[in-house]
């Protein structure tokens, strides 16, 4: 079971693991740095520090605040 803890990365996106994947606390997608966004087409291997300022979730249009770092 995973555990979620909201305002975990506080908008802060440079405390986060390169390897920190996220997930929108209004529809459940997960932003995996190692699969990418093939919506907003962010390449494979890309941070969540590193997804533009204007990148919101593919799935509900949750704005990037609204992710919470997942802990498997």
């Amino acid at each position: 079971m995973s555990t979620r803890f909201e305002g975990s990365y506080l908008g802060d996106a440079a405390r986060l693991a390169n390897d920190a994947v996220l997930e929108c606390k209004v529809c459940w997608y997960r932003y995996d740095p190692a699969l990418g966004d093939e919506v907003w087409q962010i390449p494979p291997g890309t941070p969540f520090a590193a997804l533009p300022a204007h990148w919101c979730c593919p799935r509900c249009d949750g704005d990037r605040e609204q992710f919470m770092v997942v802990d498997d």
